[in-house]
């Protein structure tokens, strides 16, 4: 927690990542779940669905608002001494709690569809996990070449510890490329191997 004169900061590419792999997982066991139900459409035909409404989803999550993203990125301020970085497991956490119903709700909707098109809902969002997994790979594409890792501070995100280029974003800060403990893109950096 930030005291008076500090400034919390979260890593944007960890606040996009941490919805990929509970839309992932959840979604692949519904649709999972779903094939074993005949559904009014049958599973040929809600498979097929599934797959392109996979595609569409992933595609549409990893390309939305990268105009923002690349506007705020570049004009990132350098993040000062009296800021905060925050861990990568207090932002995933922080999102996974403020998001739990929604994911709950979009579980039990995928589940439900299977009755009318099999294993189509729950490809839907697992479509949404892999788009948010490519968004966080592109901004870590960014941070490497200009070797600068993103942050938001995180009194500006949603209330449910999302939305990292929402509009109450007004500023990126950037620090260097070593600096947190996640590697670019997000994901958990990786411990050096001895020599």
């Amino acid at each position: 927690m930030a005291r008076a004169g500090q400034v919390g900061l979260a890593r944007v590419a960890v606040v996009v990542r941490a919805g990929a792999a509970p839309l992932w997982w959840l979604g692949v066991l519904a649709a999972g779940v779903g094939v074993l139900v005949p559904g009014l459409t049958g599973r040929r035909i809600g498979v097929l669905a599934g797959a392109a409404l996979f595609i569409v989803a992933a595609a549409v999550v990893a390309w939305t608002r990268r105009g923002r993203y690349t506007a705020l990125a570049g004009s990132a301020a350098r993040a000062g001494r009296h800021d905060v970085l925050q861990d990568r497991a207090v932002t995933l956490r922080n999102w996974r709690r403020g998001h739990r119903w929604w994911l709950l709700l979009a579980f039990l909707a995928a589940l439900g569809s299977a009755f009318a098109v099999p294993a189509a809902g729950g490809l839907l969002m697992a479509g949404c996990g892999a788009g948010l997994w490519l968004k966080s790979a592109w901004i870590g594409r960014r941070e490497q070449s200009g070797e600068a890792l993103l942050w938001v501070r995180v009194d500006w995100l949603a209330g449910n510890a999302g939305r990292p280029a929402g509009k109450t974003v007004r500023a990126y800060r950037s620090t260097g490329i070593a600096a947190g403990d996640a590697a670019p893109g997000g994901a958990r950096r990786k411990a050096p191997t001895p020599a």
